[in-house]
C-alpha cells in the first residue's frame, strides 16, 4: 500500500490545495479539500472521509470523463449518490456532462455528487472547474 505524502498545514485557497495534490509524488489515491474557518479561513488537504470534505482524488475519478449516464458514474467510481440541487436523487438514466471535473463531497458518510440541470436534459456537476467569482463585475 502506498502512503500519502504529508500535506502542508494549510493552503490559502482550493486551487493551491488541488495543485499540491496533483503535483505530489506520489499522487495520492484519495485526497480531499476541506474548508476550515478557525482560527482563520484556510483550506486543508485530508486523506480520509470527513463531513463536508470535497473529494479531488478518489477511486474511479479518472473514468469520469466526457458524458456518462448517472448509473455509470455510480458503477465506475466511489461516488455513492448523485443528487440534483434542491431536487433529490438523480435518475440513473440522466446523462452527466462531466467536463472532466467531478468533485463530490462527503455527506452523512457517503460520497455525494450534487448536479444541476443543463441543456438537452443533461446534468452537470454543481461545482465547475472555473467558477465565476462572486461579484466579478464589481
Amino acid at each position: 500500500m502506498t502512503s500519502s505524502p504529508a500535506a502542508p498545514a494549510s493552503f490559502a485557497d482550493v486551487a493551491a490545495a488541488e495543485h499540491w495534490i496533483a503535483t505530489s509524488d506520489p499522487v495520492p489515491a484519495t485526497a480531499c479539500t476541506l474548508l476550515v474557518y478557525l482560527p482563520r479561513p484556510h483550506v486543508e488537504v485530508v486523506f480520509a472521509p470527513r463531513e463536508g470534505a470535497r473529494a479531488v482524488r478518489y477511486p474511479g475519478v479518472d473514468a469520469l470523463t466526457g458524458s456518462l449516464p448517472v448509473a455509470e458514474v455510480l458503477a465506475l467510481s466511489a461516488i455513492d449518490h448523485v443528487e440534483i440541487l434542491a431536487g433529490g436523487p438523480a435518475d440513473p438514466s440522466l446523462i452527466l456532462d462531466t467536463d472532466d471535473f467531478v468533485r463530490p463531497t462527503w455527506r452523512n458518510g457517503s460520497l455525494t455528487l450534487t448536479v444541476m440541470p443543463a441543456t438537452d436534459g443533461h446534468v452537470v456537476p454543481f461545482e465547475t472547474r472555473n467558477p465565476t467569482p462572486c461579484c466579478a463585475a464589481h
